[in-house]
């Protein structure tokens, strides 16, 4: 009997589950760097903190164990150490980091630097979805 075929994600909802595990998992700081059109390695980059290495570890984990029934490639580099982890969902990347790590790397800045301002000044490539802020009740 053959198995019945695998589902793939598109690249929002794989973009949808990985920020939607960073919060579950209370990653801290998590920005998403729009990369499409500016950059062949993905359409998207997310950034996130752990408090700790056992943090990191253990948001890496749970993004792979979301991420691998929907994604056709799933690569984390950096497991062991903890320090930076890097995983690659294809059309998504996620860069996971200690805090001491993500400010001496400080990738915002350098992507920041190498795409165009929008029309305000700022860089329209960073945003949060809203879709996975928690909404505060209304009065």
């Amino acid at each position: 009997m053959k198995p019945a075929p695998r589902h793939y994600a598109a690249p929002n909802e794989v973009l949808e589950l990985v920020e939607k595990t960073l919060y579950d998992h209370k990653a801290e700081d998590v920005v998403v760097i729009d990369l499409t059109g500016k950059s062949s390695i993905a359409d998207t980059m997310v950034i996130a903190t752990g408090r700790s290495q056992r943090q990191v570890v253990a948001l890496a984990e749970h993004l792979r164990e979301a991420l691998d029934p929907v994604t056709r490639r799933l690569s984390v580099e950096g497991l062991p150490h903890g320090d930076w982890v890097l995983i690659d969902a294809g059309d998504v990347i996620v860069h996971l980091f200690r805090p001491e790590v993500r400010a001496f790397y400080n990738l915002e800045k350098m992507w920041a630097a190498a795409l165009p301002a929008d029309s305000t000044g700022g860089t329209a490539m960073f945003y949060r979805r809203p879709s996975v802020v928690p909404q505060a009740p209304p009065v």
